[in-house]
């Protein structure tokens, strides 16, 4: 497996969108396509004119698009393919203004292209974590708020995320809406296993933790120190560290509306950030796994 996957082989490889075409239709149907009036597999042709293929018997068409992030689109499929290439090859993230001056399109298009793709970075899987889970908290947004100090009336309140690591694994995030024990309690329950030892700050919100069935819990002392043994929090303090560069670096300010959005693409990249080219592989069959429901 090649480390990375180059910009000069993205283009070497998808030159148009006949092939960007032909990728999606593959991965779709990979045993073929079945005719819904012939009842059986059969043989497709591309219709030229349209992004649709034809049954070679009864001329029934199929469309590999519907129901994907480009169905209806009038943007080229080789810039979805692009905006989709940036998304897994680039640590912090692209802006949408950048993505505008590569393609050549709107800003409007340009960040309703990544608002899509970031649907297909979403974490849907319910498989919980189990063995070392590290779990924290931390504050993400806001407008110069000084929190030693009352907030003043025009400023924005930062917002909570809530981190949870599975050393040697995959990382769960989530926006939620405070700090406090049902919230943080109930993103353990539905994401941890509870035979999973799990390991976080002295926050007293876990204290709770034994009452739920979480019988393995060990506490770092940040006010004493930060490493103990292999006590620390240190893993999921570096998605942290990650995700607030890239916000601050590249996208400048994240509403709160979209901030889960932005969050589930750091964790896309974290979780599959050791598949090299493969990660842009896995993002596009989520093209054809996520089934789109409305476009807004």
């Amino acid at each position: 497996m090649q480390d990375r996957f180059t910009y000069k082989e993205f283009l070497k490889k998808y030159k148009n969108d006949d092939i960007c075409l032909e990728e999606i239709k593959n991965l779709r149907f990979p045993s073929g396509i079945t005719c819904s009036s012939c009842k059986k597999i059969t043989n497709h042709y591309r219709i030229k004119s349209k992004k649709v293929y034809s049954c070679e018997f009864c001329g029934t068409q199929v469309s590999p698009l519907a129901g994907t992030i480009f169905h209806k689109s009038s943007t080229s499929l080789q810039d979805w393919f692009m905006a989709i290439y940036l998304m897994t090859q680039t640590r912090s993230g692209t802006s949408a203004k950048q993505l505008q001056r590569m393609l050549g399109v709107t800003y409007k298009t340009a960040w309703r292209m990544y608002k899509q793709i970031r649907t297909l970075m979403a974490e849907n899987s319910v498989t919980p974590l189990d063995g070392d889970v590290e779990i924290d908290e931390t504050y993400i947004g806001g407008k110069g708020m000084n929190r030693r100090f009352k907030p003043h009336f025009n400023e924005i309140p930062k917002e909570a995320v809530m981190g949870m690591l599975q050393r040697g694994g995959k990382t769960y995030l989530k926006h939620i809406k405070g700090t406090g024990k049902w919230y943080l309690i109930e993103q353990i329950k539905t994401h941890v296993d509870p035979v999973a030892r799990l390991i976080t700050d002295e926050l007293a919100a876990y204290r709770n933790l034994p009452k739920h069935g979480y019988m393995l819990h060990d506490v770092v002392n940040h006010s004493e120190t930060y490493v103990v043994g292999d006590i620390h929090t240190n893993n999921i303090e570096n998605v942290w560290s990650i995700i607030k560069r890239g916000i601050y670096g590249v996208y400048r300010n994240v509403s709160k509306k979209y901030l889960q959005a932005y969050i589930d693409e750091y964790a896309f990249r974290f979780n599959y950030r050791k598949q090299g080219e493969n990660m842009f592989y896995t993002l596009l069959r989520q093209v054809v796994n996520v089934r789109m429901v409305s476009v807004s």
